[in-house]
């Protein structure tokens, strides 16, 4: 009797050393005292929840409700486990605009969220610091991590994450960060190396690379597979057969048909983007040749766009890289990176079929510029 009278004085005692406690100013200490555990063991039920009894884990979580010492939202989360969510920040460039890939990715990662027991939360960026969009999302308990998208030299973000232990996958390679294993992403070179053999296949005399300039990680990748495929067939490039442009309808048609004056007919010209394939199909009508019959084009993205023009273009698998996200996020092994294959997709601007003598010029110049 006497130390069941004990014990109740004891827990009087602590509701009344806790009772004044304003909320959110209560520490680690205050919770174990409520709580009669260790400071330790507020520290487990924080971050290793699993190593928790059960009867311990709930007593500790009520107190850390009841003194405010963690926002509300969080104990929540903290009863769950994890939140089962994780955040994507939506136009990480900054160009008010995403791009055909990135949004189909997006779709994609919240098609497959659920197969995965999981869910997306998006974010916007801050314009004048790329971290501080993770840091306050993060803070605020409703993600367990992120999706990374449009990855570049020189980001920030995978090492601020890795720094702060956040798990996270990217849609891209880290090319800062060779050694990095949380990523998928699209063998592009592969792709234009196929699409060369495609070319090689369909006749085409010679075939160029209308590219992006020098220096982008992707666009490099891309241009090393069109002389990878160049290899493959017995031939060398020159550095006549390339040309470059920004993403920019007007140059790119412009680049285009510099390239084409140094082809001639029967050619093909590979493009790093669909944006580029559409300057290239400006430039062979303004040429006045027949596309497919006399220049052949390929795109990459395979976009609206170049199926309305029947553009053959280079697909990439969006989905299978959503899917693989999610598995390298929720999986519980060791985290691996994975490059998926494209595929070609053929239409009429590949096709070789004779054209009239209306379209094809008699007399069209071909000069070879060093």
């Amino acid at each position: 009797m006497n130390d069941h009278i004990a014990r109740e004085r004891s827990m009087t005692d602590l509701t009344r050393a806790t009772a004044d406690i304003p909320p959110g100013r209560a520490t680690i200490v205050d919770v174990a005292r409520a709580a009669q555990v260790s400071r330790q063991t507020v520290s487990n039920v924080l971050n290793r929840p699993d190593k928790v009894a059960a009867p311990t884990l709930e007593r500790v979580l009520r107190e850390i409700d009841r003194l405010g010492f963690t926002p509300h939202v969080t104990a929540q989360q903290l009863r769950r486990r994890k939140a089962a969510a994780y955040g994507f920040e939506v136009n990480p460039s900054g160009h008010g605009r995403m791009g055909h890939i990135l949004d189909e990715f997006l779709v994609q990662l919240t098609v497959a969220a659920p197969a995965h027991g999981s869910h997306l939360m998006t974010f916007a960026p801050d314009p004048d610091d790329v971290i501080e969009g993770y840091r306050q999302t993060l803070a605020t308990g409703l993600v367990d991590g992120f999706v990374l998208a449009d990855t570049r030299p020189g980001d920030p973000r995978p090492q601020w994450l890795l720094d702060h232990h956040v798990p996270f996958v990217a849609f891209g390679r880290v090319w800062d960060l060779p050694e990095l294993l949380q990523w998928v992403d699209v063998d592009g070179g592969t792709g234009v190396r196929d699409a060369v053999a495609h070319l090689v296949a369909a006749g085409y005399e010679r075939i160029g690379f209308l590219g992006w300039p020098a220096g982008s990680p992707v666009g490099d990748d891309r241009r090393s597979g069109w002389l990878a495929g160049l290899a493959d067939a017995g031939r060398t490039a020159s550095a006549v057969e390339a040309e470059e442009s920004v993403q920019d309808l007007d140059q790119a048609t412009a680049a285009a048909e510099r390239l084409l004056r140094r082809l001639g007919p029967g050619s093909a010209v590979v493009c790093a983007s669909d944006m580029l394939a559409l300057g290239a199909v400006r430039a062979v009508r303004n040429t006045g040749l027949a596309l497919g019959a006399d220049i052949g084009v390929v795109g990459f993205d395979d976009t609206d766009v170049a199926e309305a023009l029947s553009v053959t273009s280079i697909r990439q698998p969006i989905a299978e890289a959503a899917r693989t996200a999610w598995d390298l996020l929720t999986s519980p092994q060791s985290p691996r990176p994975v490059l998926l294959s494209p595929v070609l997709t053929v239409r009429s601007s590949t096709t070789r079929t004779p054209s009239s003598p209306a379209t094809r010029p008699r007399d069209t110049p071909i000069t070879e510029e060093q």
